[in-house]
C-alpha cells in the first residue's frame, strides 16, 4: 500500500513538473516578443491535401529576418524550422477544408509557402496572417521578396 501511493506520488509529481517545464519553455519562448501561434505542414504537395495530416502545432516567432518556428509539444529550447525572409515565396491563401477545419485552430487562414525549394503550408489567425504579409512586404532595400 505505501509503495503505490509513493508510486502514485512520484507519477504526479512528474505530470507536474513537465507540465511547469512546458509552461516555463513557451514563456521563455514568448519573452523576446513578437510570438504567435502558428501551425506548420512542411514539404507538401504540389496538390494540396485536406485531409488533415502532416500539420504541427506551434509557436513562430520573430527574429530580425528570420522566422523561427517551435513545435508546442517539445521541450526543445530552439527552433524545429528557421525561415528567412529573403527566402520565403508566398505562393497563395486559403481557408481550410474537410479534415484540416479539425486539425486546425477554428480561425486559421492557411498561407502556401515555398523556402528555399520546400513547399510549405503555414497556418495562423487573420491577425497573424496581416502581421505575417507585412513583415514580408518589410524587407529591407535590395532584398527580393515574393508575395502573391
Amino acid at each position: 500500500m505505501v509503495l503505490a501511493l509513493t508510486v502514485c506520488g512520484i507519477v504526479v509529481a512528474l505530470v507536474v513538473v513537465g507540465l511547469f517545464l512546458f509552461g516555463l519553455r513557451r514563456r521563455l519562448i514568448q519573452r523576446s516578443g513578437g510570438t504567435f501561434d502558428c501551425s506548420l505542414r512542411w514539404d507538401v504537395a504540389e496538390q494540396s491535401d485536406v485531409n488533415g495530416k502532416g500539420w504541427s502545432y506551434g509557436i513562430a516567432r520573430y527574429n530580425g529576418d528570420r522566422i523561427e518556428w517551435f513545435r508546442v509539444f517539445s521541450y526543445a529550447l530552439r527552433p524545429r524550422r528557421v525561415l528567412e525572409r529573403s527566402r520565403i515565396e508566398v505562393a497563395g491563401r486559403r481557408l481550410p477544408e474537410g479534415e484540416e477545419e479539425l486539425a486546425l485552430l477554428s480561425d486559421a487562414v492557411i498561407l502556401a509557402c515555398v523556402h528555399q525549394g520546400t513547399r510549405l503550408e503555414l497556418a495562423m489567425s487573420e491577425d497573424a496572417l496581416t502581421g505575417f504579409l507585412a513583415w514580408l512586404e518589410a524587407a529591407p532595400p535590395g532584398q527580393r521578396v515574393n508575395v502573391a
